[in-house]
């Protein structure tokens, strides 16, 4: 497809829409329509804020920007009333004339809190402290919007050493993150899997570039600095992307301040494990010109951090006949990782209000995040009787960037629409080495010979843990010793010879276009109707599993072969410091610490001039490599409609339907077997999948009092099957016992979701909130990977294919709180307390055939954790705040083996961080803070089936921490 030109009919006919609305709109006439933006005294825009007139059943909220439209029924002067969280509310009188009357800026104060001072009995008046506004804004939206959702502002994430998107809202009620080596970088809503959560950026789901052809899209990419608002959304209404089970997470980027505002922060810091430093910065500079039409917003960030990581990782023989030998052990290996990371955020956007009834904008972004880690890998092989060393030079690239053009235009009094274009790409990828021609992830392998064998294995001559051993031989994991009968019989760079070079190629990217139209219609001061059309044209490019294998003619017997180099006789460098090797374990390990080759001998191993000097040939798996490539388009195109109903002053309603038509082909290769005797042919494999889904919603709330509300909510939707599931590939492994065929699933259907939600809030007047709910969710078409055996001219093979299984319930509970404890006599007033909860329980059933005979096995959804909770005790004053927040997440199921059944599913086990920040403010413009993260050195683990001993990883990444400060210039 050529991607530079339009994005398609569906597209075209949009714009042109949206086109005619817009040259209308310059000539339309409105009646008695009052615009205005709501800013603070010092925190700029307020959304949320409720704009009424005073003795007239008229009311609005305010946008994200702060803007709001409101309709007058009389001309004259009349008594606009403002009202927003802890701010006073403000009534001031103006005088309304035919047509649109444009207010301009309305300026409101922070409330002012009267206090008695005991020793003179005269009241003093005590201005609020101004870290709990950030917070009403938040709550302000949530109480506003028709969705159930929680909302953060930019301040408030600036409160808590959270560095990137993902670790942005770690903090929100029923939200989980998956950490890797340390960082936060995915999210998923009310613990469905990762995949069932859709990001979105300004309300448009992003591309996702991920390794294993999944929709979750990694975070990491994104700096926290970038992000004005984030959305979770629990249950979404029409006019939101359907395809979302578990829910959305929508980070809206910075706009145009309304007034002119230039901050800068710097920091450094240290890494506990790496043992060196960290360093951040940021700038947000944003101003208004032309009568305050124009409005730039430009804000960077860039955040640099030497890491380090230690992990423990065992593979058993699952593969064992003998059920007992399963949980004997294959390999032990001991790896290190030490690199740097470095993100960069770019985001810019400009705005123009041509009058108060149209506006356009531009945003645009760059984000590149560079993760460089070289990784060092030493193995006990006790399936082999050997050592193995590896040593790979990672430096894994991901990007996101894009730009998107918008309007906003009130054509009428009663109409308004919306429109917007965008195109955002995300790429991930290996550039290295640069001495080939394929480019990837290089790894050296070197192998060593036990020969003495292994002490202290069990009675049938297998290695295990003590707990799984015949005879109870083996001890636990934390006092691991490799056991070799012979002591002297070490790893040794000498004897490690070099027995295969390897580059697994990975190059991902994927192409959203998309365009959408939004219409509003008044019908009456209590009844709005809302339609919209989008369009999303997505193109992906996928390469993952492809490898380039060399192997030396020496390792395979072959005469006159040149000899085995030595790990020795290479070119080396130190091996990385930092913190002992493996400390979280009770041994001394240091024996498995090599020097490993330096980048350039890495790099120059897999040149021409040495692999023909040492005597390595290609021996690439032509088939799995043919199969592992594919690209894709997909075409989807979404419609809705949707009413909202004011009932009464307390009561609303809203409801309508979503329609999204998705028109996916992918296009492969797949090997199949031809002939007698049978060889491998590989083809050209094209696969389509066309489906609809049909969406219908409908959200109630209640407000009891202008401070208390219950919502209810039905809503249906689903989520598409991911690429790398339905990739038109076939591969075939001949070297496994039994043989093994791979192969994607054109057939596989969506999977949908009924959810049921019932929420109440409760807003404190020193803006705290206590809320709490129940939901329910009926899940069918769950999406598993399914194994089974064929036959195929006399050979078993066994096929591993993703299908639609069982169906699957999930019922959960969510309670939390907020409270300023402003009760408290003197210094104890400054203190509050954060904390929310969440249950959440589910089952699916797992089909399993063993000897002929089927069983269901009980499970959670992966990653689905049962308990959840974020705990923060804070203290604010005028010049200080501090905050000590913890986040625990339980244990999970990970990996699904439906050939084995649950005795060998992978879990995760529970997991609680502790992280700290403090600020002082210097001066009304200077702050000074501190940022501690992993306060209690947690580290992450992964066992097999239910012994939290029979561990598969290990991982300790240790805490760090930075000192900084922010400037407010203007």
């Amino acid at each position: 497809m050529n991607n530079s030109i339009g994005f398609s009919k569906h597209k075209s006919r949009i714009m042109q829409v949206s086109a005619f609305f817009l040259l209308a709109s310059f000539g339309t006439i409105h009646a008695q329509t009052i615009k205005g933006t709501v800013v603070g005294k010092t925190n700029g825009a307020l959304p949320g804020a409720n704009i009424s007139i005073v003795d007239v059943d008229a009311k609005a909220v305010s946008s994200l920007d702060g803007d709001f439209n409101i309709l007058s029924p009389k001309l004259g002067e009349i008594n606009i009333k403002v009202e927003y969280i802890g701010y006073e509310t403000k009534i001031f009188p103006i005088t309304i004339k035919e047509g649109t009357n444009d207010i301009g800026y309305i300026t409101i104060a922070p409330e002012e809190k009267k206090s008695k001072d005991k020793t003179t009995d005269i009241e003093g008046v005590v201005i609020s402290r101004p870290n709990a506004l950030t917070q009403a804004k938040a709550y302000e939206i949530k109480k506003n919007n028709n969705a159930i959702m929680e909302v953060i502002a930019a301040d408030a994430i600036g409160k808590l050493p959270d560095r990137n998107a993902a670790e942005a809202v770690q903090r929100v009620q029923g939200v989980a993150v998956a950490r890797y080596h340390g960082e936060a970088d995915q999210a998923t809503v009310r613990g469905t899997p990762f995949a069932w959560t859709s990001a979105l950026f300004n309300g448009n789901r992003l591309p996702s570039a991920n390794v294993l052809g999944n929709r979750s899209f990694v975070l990491d990419v994104i700096p926290s600095e970038l992000i004005q608002f984030v959305q979770v959304s629990k249950a979404v209404t029409p006019d939101m992307d359907g395809d979302a089970i578990g829910g959305s997470i929508n980070f809206i980027t910075r706009t145009a301040p309304a007034k002119k505002t230039l901050s800068v922060s710097g920091a450094g810091g240290y890494n506990t494990f790496s043992q060196n430093a960290t360093y951040n910065g940021s700038i947000v500079y944003g101003d208004r010109f032309f009568k305050n039409k124009l409005g730039v917003i430009l804000s960077g960030a860039i955040w640099d951090r030497q890491w380090g990581a230690d992990s423990f990782d065992v593979t058993y023989n699952t593969g064992a006949a003998n059920d007992v030998e399963k949980n004997s052990i294959s390999t032990v290996m001991m790896k290190r990782y030490m690199g740097t990371r470095r993100t960069i955020g770019l985001n810019g956007g400009l705005e123009y209000k041509f009058n108060a009834n149209n506006k356009v904008y531009f945003r645009g972004m760059f984000n590149k995040f560079d993760d460089i880690r070289p990784v060092y890998e030493s193995y006990v092989d006790y399936a082999n009787s050997r050592y193995q060393y590896n040593f790979r030079y990672s430096h894994y690239q991901t990007e996101l960037y894009g730009m998107e053009l918008g309007g906003e235009h009130s054509l009428s009094s009663k109409l308004n629409i919306d429109w917007m274009v965008s195109d955002y790409q995300a790429k991930y990828f290996l550039d290295t080495p640069p001495t080939n021609d394929i480019k990837g992830l290089p790894i050296a392998t070197f192998r060593q010979k036990i020969t003495g064998g292994f002490a202290n294995l069990s009675s049938d001559g297998k290695r295990y843990w003590g707990f799984d051993s015949p005879n109870g031989i083996g001890g636990e994991y934390h006092d691991y010793s490799s056991d070799a009968a012979n002591p002297n019989e070490v790893m040794s760079a000498n004897k490690l010879l070099l027995s295969q070079l390897v580059i697994a190629k990975l190059d991902n990217d994927e192409r959203d276009k998309i365009a959408r139209l939004n219409v509003k219609y008044d019908i009456n001061s209590n009844i709005t109707l809302k339609v919209g059309a989008k369009y999303r044209e997505k193109d992906r490019n996928s390469t993952y599993g492809y490898n380039a294998v060399f192997l030396p003619n020496a390792s395979l017997g072959i005469p006159n072969s040149p000899a085995l180099l030595t790990l020795s006789q290479l070119t080396t460098t130190e091996a990385p410091k930092g913190t002992a090797f493996l400390n979280g374990m009770n041994g001394d390990y240091s024996q498995y610490i090599m020097n490993p080759p330096t980048k350039d001998q890495l790099f120059q191993m897999y040149s021409p001039e040495f692999l023909q000097q040492n005597g390595f040939k290609d021996f690439s798996n032509a088939e799995t490599n043919a199969t592992s490539v594919y690209t894709g388009e997909e075409n989807v195109f979404a419609a809705y409609a949707m009413a909202e109903i004011k009932a009464s002053d307390k009561f609303k309603i809203v409801g309508g339907f979503r329609n999204e038509t998705t028109r996916l082909t992918l296009n492969g290769a797949k090997a199949t077997k031809q002939g007698t005797p049978a060889a491998t042919v590989i083809s050209e494999s094209i696969v389509e999948s066309n489906y609809n889904a049909f969406l219908p919603m409908l959200h109630l709330r209640y407000n009891f009092s202008p401070k208390a509300s219950v919502r209810f909510a039905y809503t249906r939707s689903f989520i598409r099957p991911n690429f790398g599931d339905m990739s038109p590939g076939s591969s075939i492994d001949n070297t496994s016992s039994p043989n093994k065929i791979t192969r994607g699933n054109p057939d596989l259907q969506p999977t949908f979701s009924h959810n049921f939600d019932l929420m109440g809030e409760y807003y404190f007047n020193n803006i705290g909130i206590l809320s709490g709910g129940v939901f329910y969710k009926k899940i069918s078409d769950i999406v598993f990977s399914d194994t089974s055996i064929m036959n195929l001219n006399g050979t078993d093979y066994m096929v591993t294919q993703a299908k639609n299984l069982q169906d699957s319930n999930l019922l959960g509970m969510e309670i939390g709180i907020n409270k300023r404890l402003d009760f408290l006599p003197g210094f104890w007033s400054g203190f509050g307390v954060e904390f929310n909860y969440t249950f959440i329980d589910s089952s699916v059933e797992v089909p399993r055939t063993t000897n002929g005979v089927q069983y269901f096995d009980k499970t959670t959804l992966p990653n689905q954790s049962k308990n959840l909770f974020n705990a923060i005790l804070y203290y604010e004053s005028k010049k200080v705040m501090i905050r000590l927040a913890g986040n625990y997440r339980g244990k999970s199921v990970e990996t699904i083996n439906q050939n084995l059944g649950p005795n060998y599913y992978i879990w995760s086990d529970k997991n609680f961080t502790i992280d700290f920040s403090a600020s002082y403010d210097i001066s009304k413009k200077v702050k000074l803070f501190v940022e501690l993260n992993n306060l209690s050195n947690e580290n992450l683990r992964l066992y097999m089936g239910d012994n939290k001993k029979r561990v598969t990883s290990n991982e300790w990444y240790g805490s760090r921490g930075q000192l900084g400060v922010r400037w407010q210039i203007f």
